[in-house]
């Protein structure tokens, strides 16, 4: 599986491809930082942001695409450029069919390092050994977007096997109890 990984953001949206499947060693494909100026206007940035990822969605051609669930900060304007920058990957990834999955921040450590409270170094440094790389991808926003793609190539399985199950239940309708048999429950 091939997927490409977003770690959202407005003035540096990580980007990183990993191939793979869970169990296996897997494989950096590419990785970089889509850039934006953040004096520029907020249209303009999104325009570029877009244009970055279609740049590696044609590059790469990845099978999925895993991006940062944005969670709440104090700063509004921070996690708003989030939002929006998610919006941009999310849409770029749907207009061509390409299933997209959300991860939230504390599912890519615990998926990665092994706790959800690691820092970026930590991140960095299991990204890095994962995929065996000779120095951490920088900045931190690659890395990240690295360990998006790691995540997302380790739970998909999982996810996978239980939307099936999910799916299966639903298609069978609502259960209904057994009807008793007819030689129980009766009296003489």
């Amino acid at each position: 599986m091939r997927v490409l990984g977003v770690d959202p953001g407005l003035t540096r949206c990580g980007v990183g491809v990993v191939e793979g499947v869970a169990g296996r060693p897997l494989t950096m494909v590419g990785v970089g930082v889509v850039r934006t100026p953040a004096d520029a206007d907020l249209g303009h940035r999104l325009v570029a942001v877009e244009q970055g990822i279609e740049r590696w969605l044609d590059e790469h051609r990845p099978e999925r695409v895993a991006v940062e669930r944005v969670f709440s900060q104090h700063n509004v304007r921070t996690v708003m450029g989030t939002a929006q920058a998610s919006a941009v990957a999310i849409l770029c990834a749907s207009r061509r069919g390409i299933p997209v999955a959300l991860h939230t921040p504390s599912e890519v450590k615990a998926a990665v390092t092994g706790s959800g409270r690691a820092d970026k170094a930590q991140v960095g440094a299991m990204v890095t050994r994962l995929l065996r790389l000779a120095a951490p991808p920088k900045p931190a926003d690659a890395a990240d977007a690295l360990a998006l793609a790691i995540c997302h190539i380790w739970r998909a399985p999982a996810q996978n096997r239980l939307q099936q199950a999910v799916a299966d239940h639903a298609s069978r309708g609502p259960r209904r109890p057994p009807a008793p048999h007819p030689s129980k429950g009766r009296t003489a």
